[in-house]
């Protein structure tokens, strides 16, 4: 029986509840308590790992990223942060001229904001683009994923005009009516499947190099949306990860979100496919696990692509983007219900939250939310969305991370009475909506630490402003915690196993660098792990 002792520790078991040391035998918390008596419990063969007083918390668990694009793109051009299209073109050809292995096949890059941009803020376009190649196609994809910009190659390739995956919504023209090399939401994910094939490299190694940052970040666990997305085929993405975790390489529990382009696909996943084998390839106690199905509503803030209800400002013509439709919503809802699986769905403007909730709402079993389906964001949101997400008791997945940069836009795209009751994730959990805690890497770094610090305090990652962005919808850090555990596990339906460090649980944990009960709450975001584990297992040392 494998044993280890964390000793003189300062425990969080749960709110204003501490203890000194934890007993782990097997993967799981056997005991909590003080130090003396756990080191007399423990006996001579176990491991003993003093931890000099620090702070010891639960894992941390992610509840939406994209861990195959945060893989990718840590081995892309740095493009996120750039203030002007003329530097993001100089980044890109450098990275070209340094790299020339990872651009024969072509450029991938994400993370350019016209937001930034001290010059302009106009969208880079195809003709921006052929100044890094007009040799080799060329895709930047824009920071929330929901807008990318290609080179005139690329857009060669992909015939936009003729090829019938695409409709006119999604992509740009110039002022002769000719595609202008930006695409939107569904041509965007095509052109990346399309670019993804093409500059791969070594995709599975970059997957367990993701994984060894992940953790050294103290998450723990994930739920990721990859299979079904644009970065590979859906039955790929399994077998990869199916490899990863049957050979021991995983670092840490991974939970799939699956998309599916239509309710037949579906479907026939559930009677034929992986949902179909669940039992067989996903068997209990493994760290790798078949989550819920995985829809997108609409778009995003920034991208002015979020569904809303009256439009934006100064274009209230413009209502966003709708991604799978009110019909195709009730067919997936139904065979959901039908099939017992739970459903995420990303929603960012009020009316495509309106939408959602209407839709799960026909979906309930026996009127109720048993299947514990969940608004991924929730950002844009009315007193009456509130009040109807609680009564529903939908869960919501949040990502407080956005507000370093939403706070700039909010106001000036939704107006300040909607944005005053936006981000409302506070509100929320007062009236006892289960609220979890991610970041949608790489869309924001998966670093937990600053998300926590934007919890508690609404405040950039420059401390702007002083009192916090609508400060009313502040938490206190043991509610952050609490969202990235606790909250987390009842998620995905192990909150009697998972988020706690009781006896029971598993033993996936966290020892902090910095005491984040009493430092400064604008210093939460520098804290560090110098130690992570999952299942009992030391995954990190730092």
């Amino acid at each position: 029986m494998a044993r280890m002792l964390l000793y003189n520790g300062k425990v969080y078991v749960s709110r204003g509840h501490f203890e000194e040391a934890v007993l782990v035998e097997d993967g799981v918390i056997s005991a909590v308590g003080k130090s003396e008596e756990l080191l007399a419990l423990a006996g001579p063969s176990a491991e003993l790992r003093d931890c000099g007083g620090r702070t010891v918390i639960p894992g941390l668990n992610d509840t939406h990223m994209h861990l195959m694009q945060f893989a990718q793109a840590r081995n892309q051009a740095q493009i996120m942060g750039a203030t002007s299209i003329a530097e993001l073109i100089d980044i890109c050809r450098r990275f070209a001229e340094e790299h020339p292995e990872r651009v024969t096949g072509g450029l991938l890059a994400g993370g350019w904001n016209q937001d930034c941009f001290t010059d302009s803020s106009r969208l880079p376009d195809r003709h921006d683009l052929d100044q890094i190649s007009t040799e080799y196609p060329v895709m930047l994809i824009r920071a929330c994923y929901h807008i990318s910009a290609v080179n005139t190659r690329l857009l060669e390739m992909l015939n936009v005009t003729e090829d019938p995956r695409f409709s006119e919504r999604d992509y740009g023209v110039d002022e002769n009516g000719e595609p202008n090399g930006l695409l939107y939401e569904n041509g965007s994910n095509i052109a990346q499947g399309i670019m993804t094939e093409l500059t791969s490299g070594s995709v599975r190694q970059d997957i367990l190099d993701a994984m060894d940052y992940c953790v050294s970040r103290g998450v723990t666990s994930m739920h990721s949306n990859d299979a079904g997305s644009s970065v590979m085929e859906r039955q790929d993405v399994f077998d990869l990860f199916h490899e990863i975790y049957n050979s021991g390489e995983g670092k840490l529990r991974y939970r799939h979100q699956v998309c599916f382009d239509t309710p037949e696909q579906f479907l026939d996943s559930l009677e034929n496919g992986e949902y179909a084998r669940q039992a067989e390839l996903y068997p209990e106690g493994s760290w790798l696990t078949l989550g819920p199905l995985k829809l997108f509503k609409d778009g995003s803030l920034g991208a002015r692509t979020a569904l809303m209800s009256d439009g934006y400002v100064g274009d209230p013509d413009n209502h966003g983007l709708e991604g799978v439709s009110d019909g195709q919503m009730e067919r997936f809802c139904s065979i959901a219900k039908d099939h017992g699986i739970q459903m995420v769905t990303h929603g960012i403007g009020d009316e495509s939250i309106r939408r959602i909730v209407r839709s799960y709402r026909n979906g309930f079993v026996n009127g109720r939310n048993t299947l514990r389906h969940s608004v991924n964001h929730c950002q844009i949101t009315d007193h009456e969305i509130l009040d109807q997400i609680a009564r529903d008791d939908i869960l919501v997945q949040a990502q407080p991370i956005f507000l370093n940069y939403d706070m700039h836009i909010a106001e000036d795209l939704v107006g300040h009475d909607l944005a005053s009751t936006s981000y409302a994730w506070s509100t929320l959990q007062r009236s006892g909506v289960h609220v979890s805690y991610g970041t949608d890497c790489p869309v924001e770094d998966c670093n937990p630490f600053p998300n926590i610090y934007m919890a508690v305090t609404r405040k950039d990652l420059n401390g702007y402003p002083e009192g916090g962005y609508f400060p009313q919808e502040c938490v206190d850090v043991e509610t952050a915690i609490d969202a990235y555990t606790l909250e987390s596990a009842y998620l995905e339906f192990q909150e009697n196993e998972k988020g706690r460090i009781k006896p029971g649980y598993v033993a996936d944990m966290v020892v902090l660098g910095r005491d984040i009960f009493t430092v400064e709450p604008d210093e939460i975001k520098d804290i560090l792990p110098v130690m992570t584990m999952v299942g009992g297992q030391i995954v990190f040392e730092g």
